[in-house]
């Protein structure tokens, strides 16, 4: 940056710095769509043309302070993202998503130290909260295969959407299974049906590996929802245990499921549960006559019932997709079908779109690539399952059939795991 006149101070380890009350300011617009900044400076960015990506420095002390600002009044339009190379950033390590999106803001850190870093002098609420990073692979896994024979199969799914072949499977056979993600970058698979229900579950690490059995999570039942909420939990609500039930439980960030929670909403069981806007959730569809949707907050709570539009069906699958919303797709009324329904970042469930692919039911849908999504499995009546899989792009868009995605199965369940691609 050229045009700079400093105001330095002696800082404790003896290096030279500028003084917060005179910070040195470029007289170079930032337009590009990376620039690397600098400690006791002050910085305009246009971003009229393109997002902007600022790159803090590698290594700061007690004190350091950069000022950023919206230069053009456009960060509404193109915001800016904060990568705090490998610093802290608010207590959060770099891997999590710092943006800036509104218009006329300024950005006013300074560093504290190593256990929370950087930190804004004057904090904007509605832009600047660190964002988790978001799952890049998934797994599906369980699920039935014959009119009384259940599976314990994986196949994972790489950030690409190619989901690999059989893994031969670790933990009860057991159909009518739901997963979820917990702990930002790893998997639960819990409840479902043997010969019984089963009040069963298996964690999955962040390389996709799923452990043994741990049992007693709650009441035994199958077709439970399921979902991640907050930053890094989990919830698994409603269910069949012997008729259909509301009753939830919560999973904290190291994948412990709690006790039960005396169910808010209409008993349903064979729905779906996916998350929305960045920290909530909801679940919706399933074994009922009309459609019902419960939002779930971010601390984990559910909402009563809310009645939707969208046809009313049971064991359709839901995948994120955009970074912030997410589609219900597939199920059954009576008859298979192929609609699909987005759900906007705010947990409103649009109206009927026509369906692509094959229908189907009692299929999975998972999120992949940090903003698409993809079904997968299911079947088209009775016995009849396939091994197929439909894509579901960053706009919500589903692609026609991909076939050979392994062993053919339905009531299988799937969960995201992993943050690095």
């Amino acid at each position: 940056m050229s045009g700079i006149v400093e105001n330095n101070i002696l800082r404790s380890s003896g290096t030279v710095a500028v003084s917060a009350a005179g910070l040195s300011w470029s007289d170079t617009i930032i337009t590009g769509s990376t620039a690397t900044v600098e400690a006791g400076n002050g910085y305009w960015v246009n971003t009229t043309s393109n997002t902007c990506t600022i790159t803090l420095p590698s290594s700061a002390e007690a004190g350091d302070q950069i000022v950023i600002i919206d230069y053009a009044r456009t960060w509404g339009t193109n915001k800016i993202i904060i990568d705090s190379n490998g610093l802290n950033y608010q207590g959060n390590d770099d891997t999590y998503t710092v943006e800036y999106s509104t218009d006329g803001q300024s950005v006013n850190i300074v560093y504290s130290d190593a256990t929370k870093g950087w930190l804004p002098l004057e904090d904007d609420v509605v832009a600047d909260e660190p964002t988790p990073p978001p799952t890049q692979k998934a797994a599906f896994a369980f699920g039935q295969i014959g009119s009384s024979s259940n599976t314990n199969v994986k196949n994972l799914m790489n950030s690409s959407g190619v989901i690999a072949t059989d893994v031969t499977g670790v933990g009860t056979a057991r159909r009518m299974i739901s997963g979820a993600t917990y702990g930002l970058d790893k998997g639960i698979f819990a409840f479902g049906y043997t010969s019984s229900n089963v009040s069963l579950k298996n964690l999955m690490n962040n390389s996709g590996v799923i452990a043994a059995d741990v049992t007693g999570v709650g009441t035994a039942r199958r077709g439970t929802g399921s979902t991640g909420y907050g930053v890094d939990t989990a919830i698994y609500a409603f269910g069949l245990a012997g008729a259909d039930t509301n009753v939830s439980n919560l999973v904290n960030s190291s994948g412990v499921v709690a006790s039960d929670t005396t169910g808010v909403g209409t008993s349903r069981s064979e729905l779906i549960g996916v998350r929305y806007g960045t920290d909530t959730a909801l679940f919706s569809f399933g074994t009922i006559a009309s459609t019902k949707t419960n939002l779930v907050s971010n601390s984990g709570v559910v909402a009563s019932d809310t009645t939707q539009v969208g046809t009313a069906r049971t064991a359709p699958g839901a995948a994120t997709y955009g970074g912030d919303k997410a589609a219900v797709a597939y199920g059954t009324t009576g008859d298979v079908t192929a609609v699909k329904n987005l759900i906007s970042n705010v947990g409103v469930i649009g109206s009927d779109v026509t369906g692509v692919g094959t229908a189907r039911n009692s299929i999975a849908g998972v999120g992949y690539g940090g903003d698409k999504g993809a079904f997968a499995y299911g079947t088209t009546g009775g016995t009849n399952y396939v091994s197929l899989k439909n894509l579901l792009s960053n706009s919500g868009v589903i692609a026609s059939d991909v076939t050979g995605v392994g062993t053919a199965r339905a009531t299988l369940a799937s969960a995201g795991y992993s943050t690095s691609a």
